[in-house]
């Protein structure tokens, strides 16, 4: 049983387990990013903007899905669950509509918080609200103290 809903509006599919987004993850990793924004065709000009200047940014921030070599053989569950932990702040410090998904792209550059600017080759997939709470509970399993990169907080 698949647990990706097939894509019927002409966008993209939405993984709805988290055991989807880690198989993605196991086959394609090194070229697997997530981004938390309004989707590809909101980011359709393939930039972003650093916050504090307003300087067009020659990528879009993006996170890496792929394993460090120094996570070892512990679980990819895990790593798949906090790289979306630390950023469930975003959709509601960016607004209505935000919500993660993923890309494959190669990395142009580095933002101003040394995150990855993205340009991107292909967007994937959605990542649902179900997803993100088993990554919230699976984190928290760990860790019940381990929150969010929000500067705010």
């Amino acid at each position: 049983m698949s647990t990706v809903e097939p894509d019927t509006s002409g966008g993209l599919p939405t993984l709805t387990d988290l055991a989807d987004l880690v198989a993605l993850v196991e086959a394609r990793g090194s070229e697997l990013f997530v981004r938390w924004s309004k989707g590809p065709d909101a980011d359709a000009g393939g930039c972003s903007r650093d916050g504090l200047t307003g300087v067009r940014l020659p990528g879009l921030s993006a996170n890496p899905l792929a394993v460090e070599s120094w996570w070892g053989d512990r679980s990819l569950k895990v790593w798949v669950a906090r790289r979306l932990h630390d950023y469930r702040h975003l959709p509601e410090r960016r607004g209505p509509g935000v919500r993660p998904w993923v890309l494959a792209g190669t990395e142009a550059g580095r933002g101003p918080d040394n995150e990855p600017l993205v340009r991107c080759r292909e967007p994937v997939a959605w990542i649902s609200d179900g997803v993100l709470r088993q990554c919230e509970q699976l984190v928290r399993q760990h860790s019940g103290e381990w929150g969010s990169l929000d500067r705010e907080k």
